[in-house]
Formats: C-alpha cells, structure tokens, sequence
C-alpha cells in the first residue's frame, strides 16, 4: 500500500502537544520522541531522542503566541531533522503565523508572511500543511507544496445537526466585505442566505461597524471568520446583527482563536450565544474559562491528510 515504503514519524514542538498526540491517536501510533526547552538566555534547544534517517517526517507545531519562540522552535525542528538525513520534512502548521502580513498596506511595510515562507524553505522542508490560511495566495510565497486544508466543514456538519440543512429562520453573516467568499462557500454548505456586516477599520484591532446588507430581522445568524485576535471586530458585528439588524440570536465559528488581550472579556460580555474554534491554537494558559467558547477537533483532518502524503495519494477531496 506505501508506495515509498518509507516509516512515518510525527513530532511536535511545545505550541499545541494535545492537538498532536490526538493525531497521532488518530494515525495508531506513537508521539515521536523529541525535548525542546530552552537555553538560560531564551535560545531554543531542541534534541530528538529517536532515529530519522530515511523517515517521512511530519513536525506538528502552530506558530502562535508567543509566536517568535514558536516559529524558531519549527525552524530548528526542521533543520535538525534535515542534518538527521529525513527522508522528507512536512511542517504541520495547523497556524500559520504572520499571515495577516501578507501584503504592503503603506510605504515601508514588510511582508512578513513571505518571509517566514523562506524561512521555512530555507531550513528544509520539503512541504508545508496548514489550516484556512488568512490569504490563499500565501500559497504562492513558498517555493514547495503547500496543502491549505479546510475547515469550514466540520463547522457545517455541527450546525446541521444544531439546527439541520436548509433552514430558512438560519443565515450565515460575513463580518467584513473581505470574508464573504468565505461566508458564501460556508452558507451553500448549510442551504441558507447570507448577509454581510459592512464595516470601516480605522487601526489595527479596531472597526466601527456601519450596517447590514441583508435581511437578518428575526433570524438565528452565524458569523464566520477565520481569526479572532482581540474580537472586537466580531463582538462588534455581532452587536450590529442584533441591535441594528434585529437578529433573534448569534452564534459565531472561527477556525483560530489567537484570543489577545481583552478578547475573553468582550466575548464574555457581547451578545453571542456560542463560540466555536477549531483547536488549531489551544485556549489561552492560566486564563480564565469562557463559558461560551468551545472547540472541535481538527485532529481526524490532519491525520488524514497526513496519511495520504504519506501514502502519496491525492488529498484533494479535503480541499472542499
């Protein structure tokens, strides 16, 4: 059935070991066996305790808060395992940090997301496999294949069994004019209308919402989005839906809950109903819990589609 008749082994950094171990139960097998720890100074050491050579290796690591640790924890990951003769190299990052800097806004801007992209090359890996990257073309930026998993579709399949496919009191609500590819791919999965949460940003991490294009008045509306960061930008929609649209209820799906500063808090206070993330970035350490929030396991996608790398057979379908 291996075509390559190479031996799988899957490694994590310290960013999100639950999501890894949950896909190495989902693959059968054992968690590979590396310590990555730090120097006194703060410089990242990492020793693998178990053979590579000649293995397909996959490094499981989200590079999310703190994000400069996490992404030279990935790198020198990948370059030890380069210098250890892998036969092949896949950064598993279920989180793709920097993407939101994907382009130049204004004068002397960097773009950070091609940056990071050669760095990963440059240390050695052969491909990259993530999750609902910020900007598709980011895609474009790596010079190896890189598999932009989906997962829109594991927020279908529990609204459908919440409130079932084509119900006309239901709508998917984009939050911004920039997500409603996204809202409108999502709401063809549940069979209802969508509207769109027309908004101004002023800075960074701020937006005044101004209205609503599309008839929300005594609906249950879903808000999709692929970050929450602060969530002022979607405890803002949210509030607009309700006291501007006249929504009877919101619920709201993001696929990465990177949940900064005061992010718990709004969430806590705004009218949303439930919260759904995927487990992409863990909930934040030694934060209080949010009743509101809840997560659903990535972990069957990704082992999936690391099992047909593995086998080189087409992923495609996980695509959709």
């Amino acid at each position: 059935m291996i075509a390559h008749g190479k031996e799988i082994k899957v490694f994590t950094g310290n960013s999100n070991p639950a999501l890894a171990q949950d896909i190495c139960k989902q693959l059968y097998m054992k968690l590979g066996e590396a310590t990555v720890t730090q120097f006194a100074d703060g410089e990242c050491s990492i020793s693998v305790h178990e053979p590579v050579r000649g293995k397909d290796v996959f490094i499981v690591q989200s590079t999310c808060g703190p994000v400069n640790d996490r992404l030279m924890e990935l790198l020198i990951m990948i370059d030890a395992m380069r210098r250890a003769s892998a036969g092949r190299i896949t950064a598993v990052m279920p989180y793709f940090g920097y993407a939101r800097q994907d382009r130049k806004a204004k004068s002397r801007d960097p773009i950070s997301a091609k940056l990071v992209a050669n760095l990963i090359t440059a240390a050695g890996a052969d491909r990259v496999l993530t999750m609902d990257l910020h900007a598709a073309q980011i895609q474009g930026f790596f010079d190896i294949p890189v598999d932009n998993l989906m997962g829109a579709h594991l927020f279908a399949r529990n609204y459908i069994n919440l409130f079932g496919k084509g119900n006309e009191d239901v709508m998917v609500v984009s939050p911004d004019v920039g997500s409603t590819a996204r809202a409108r791919a999502f709401s063809m999965k549940l069979g209802v209308n969508m509207a769109i949460v027309d908004k101004r940003r002023e800075k960074a991490n701020q937006s005044e919402v101004m209205n609503i294009i599309g008839n929300v008045e005594g609906k249950t509306c879903i808000l999709l989005d692929d970050i929450v960061d602060t969530a002022g930008s979607l405890c803002g929609a949210a509030k607009a839906i309700k006291e501007i649209g006249g929504a009877k209820e919101v619920y709201a799906c993001a696929t990465h809950g990177v949940l900064s500063g005061p992010a718990l808090e709004r969430i806590e206070n705004s009218c949303i109903k439930e919260l759904l993330f995927l487990d992409t970035i863990p909930y934040p350490k030694d934060a209080p819990k949010c009743a509101k929030i809840r997560y659903l396991s990535t972990a069957s996608v990704f082992a999936e589609a690391i099992r047909r790398i593995y086998e080189e057979v087409s992923i495609s379908n996980l695509f959709d």
